[in-house]
């Protein structure tokens, strides 16, 4: 036998003085936005990159305002371009350029300058400046203004110091870069979601947005009133402060927790120790006012409540700060744990005992909660043993690497925390689709949980029918929110059913199922449904995928002679080739929310429960809008 030639791989992975390479400030942050900004996105998700970036120009001036300069703000977003402007102090002139250019250059190291500041690293608006096709700063302090304008964080024009009668403050300006965040919009309701909870944070701050002033003048109270209905509420909200400290509690007859937690005014939707602290201050003061030692779930199931907390230098995962780490105290002050605890144990035990009324209705709720799982206890351990048995994680699921809930490397925060916030499960009908995008995922960050036939209508059930059907029960496991937001697996949820009749009514029952047994999750935007295109378009040169009729039009426009025209019916129909075209870096998913004012149990009333005439009317009136839009599309073809 002839022996087999080996090739040689000798110099194909070298690893000498060559490949070590040193990047710049724009040069790092350019390759690795992630680790500044989270995901990228084009806007269509309230933490895509484009806001993170017009929250860390924010966040400086909230920092001035905090500090007791400037009570307004002024936001005007035209199409894709930001202004912010405050009226605090300016930045010192001579150190305008540095300050957004100059990585590690800044005043937040100060602690005497900007105590408790969510700005701890010099970095944010070096981020913005690098990530910007256009990025101009001016400041003006004192008579006195500078300015200077940049691309992509090189340095194109500084101007001179020249006198002005403006008022002092920092004035900044950019446009996201168009070659990193691909076809992006800015959409108004997410800008203002996120400038409601700076509001909301800072009592008495007027933010003026594109002309529209918002602000609070009760802080946590109003976030909490605007985040729930009069009529969800088992008791008026109870509201209490303390230096450093601010929390709004309630109840309402909904599963699960829904906690908002923010450190230093930054929201911190991944939690960490403060709201770790919050949970577990809020059962301790709870059993010794009550003299009874309830179960934590008893006592937690179905709360509304937001806590904020001011600290001085917080330790945060990473640089998107969405989860905080810990925090210094080298200088004898308690820990976070102690520090929420005797708030608790001193505040909300004295309002317990002064409101008689509310603290009888928040026993009964415990008491219901405590009802309702002695009744499931013997279901829950039978279901967890199917769900073992299911063999879940090669049956059903099709996991990634990274999780929502792993412990963060002592190495690398920054790197991890990016992979963790692009997470994703899909959750599929079938499996052709479940094969479809298993071939194609990323398989470090995102999973595929492959549903059988149609789920339950879920409508009005107990919580008993999540553990009693099997479907609903390894979902469950799979996303691990048995116990509540907290262990969630994956930062985004998405219902991946087909463009048609049946892939709708999946849909819509999945909906149901989140908003019937854990509303925590859709209202801290987790679910979204994903968009797949209807048409593929091609001629020999070009092939162009449509997400709507009019898309379809545009593209055998611009393809100019007959071209051929698909429309794919089912995910089934898509390659796996193409399926990693619609599920990468430029996804489109519409994210489940829930509007001001919703009430879920009457949303649902109206949308899965009796067939009203109501609803017949408004079926009727929308299959004739579609018809009218499906006999367009022949008479077009």
């Amino acid at each position: 036998m002839a022996k087999e030639k080996v090739k040689d791989t000798t110099n194909l992975f070298d690893y000498n003085e060559e490949s070590i390479k040193s990047l710049d400030w724009k040069e790092h942050i350019r390759l690795r936005p992630g680790m500044y900004i989270g995901k990228l996105g084009d806007g269509s998700s309230p933490d895509d990159g484009i806001y993170v970036l017009v929250k860390e120009v924010i966040d400086n001036c909230i920092d001035e305002y905090t500090m007791g300069y400037g009570k307004t703000v002024e936001i005007t977003v035209e199409g894709r371009q930001v202004t912010i402007r405050d009226y605090g102090r300016g930045i010192p002139l001579g150190k305008v350029v540095d300050v957004v250019s100059k990585i590690n250059t800044g005043a937040k190291y100060d602690s005497k300058v900007f105590q408790k500041s969510v700005g701890l690293n010099g970095v944010g608006t070096k981020a913005v400046n690098a990530l910007s096709g256009y990025f101009k700063v001016k400041a003006i302090r004192d008579g006195k203004e500078k300015t200077a304008e940049f691309e992509r964080g090189f340095l194109i024009k500084e101007y001179k110091e020249t006198k002005t009668i403006d008022d002092n403050g920092t004035i900044v300006t950019f446009i996201p870069d168009e070659t990193v965040f691909k076809n992006f919009k800015f959409h108004p309701e997410f800008l203002e979601n996120q400038i409601w909870n700076y509001c909301f944070l800072n009592a008495g701050l007027k933010i003026v947005f594109n002309g529209k002033s918002f602000v609070s003048k009760n802080g946590l109270l109003d976030l909490l009133q605007r985040k729930t209905n009069e009529d969800e509420i088992r008791y008026p909200i109870i509201h209490l402060k303390a230096d450093d400290i601010e929390v709004a509690i309630s109840h309402t007859n909904e599963y699960g927790e829904d906690i908002y937690s923010f450190v230093n005014g930054q929201h911190t939707t991944q939690g960490g120790t403060h709201q770790q602290a919050f949970r577990e201050a809020y059962v301790k003061t709870i059993r010794d006012f009550y003299k009874k030692d309830y179960d934590s779930a008893d006592i937690r199931t179905g709360i509304v409540a937001a806590i904020s907390v001011r600290v001085v230098e917080p330790v945060f995962e990473s640089q998107t700060k969405t989860k905080l780490g810990s925090v210094n105290v080298a200088d004898g002050g308690p820990s976070m744990r102690n520090f929420i605890g005797d708030f608790f144990a001193k505040e909300l035990d004295n309002f317990l005992h002064k409101n008689p009324t509310t603290a009888e209705e928040l026993k009964r709720r415990i008491e219901q909660s405590e009802r309702e799982r002695k009744e499931l206890s013997g279901i829950k351990k039978l279901a967890n043993e199917r769900a073992k048995k299911a063999n879940l994680h090669n049956r059903k699921l099709r996991d990634c690497r990274y999780h929502l809930n792993d412990e963060p490397p002592s190495k690398g925060k920054d790197e991890f925390m990016a992979k963790v916030n692009e997470t994703t499960v899909f959750i599929t009908e079938g499996d052709s689709a479940s094969g479809s995008i298993t071939k194609s995922r990323n398989v470090e960050t995102q999973a595929v949980f492959s549903l059988r036939g149609k789920p339950l209508n879920c409508f009005g059930l107990t919580k008993k029918v999540v553990y009693e059907n099997e479907e609903f029960n390894l979902l469950q496991h799979a996303l691990n929110i048995e116990e509540g937001l907290e262990g969630l697996r994956y930062n985004n949820v998405v219902i991946a059913t087909d463009a048609d009749v049946d892939g709708m009514h999946i849909r819509l029952l999945l909906m149901t199922f989140f908003l019937q047994f854990f509303p925590d999750l859709v209202k801290h935007e987790k679910v979204y449904v994903l968009e797949t295109p209807l048409f593929r378009v091609r001629n020999k040169q070009e092939t162009i995928y449509c997400y709507s009729d009019d898309e379809r039009k545009a593209a055998i426009k611009k393809l100019g002679t007959k071209p051929e025209i698909t429309r794919f019916k089912g995910l089934g129909e898509i390659s796996p080739d193409e399926f990693s075209l619609f599920i990468g870096t430029d996804m489109r998913k519409q994210l489940m929310r829930l509007e001001h004012g919703d009430h879920i149990q009457q949303l649902l009333e109206y949308y899965m429960g009796k067939n009203t005439p109501e609803r017949q009317e408004f079926i009727i009136e929308n299959l004739k809008i579609e018809l009218d839009k499906v006999e367009e599309v022949a008479i077009s073809n």
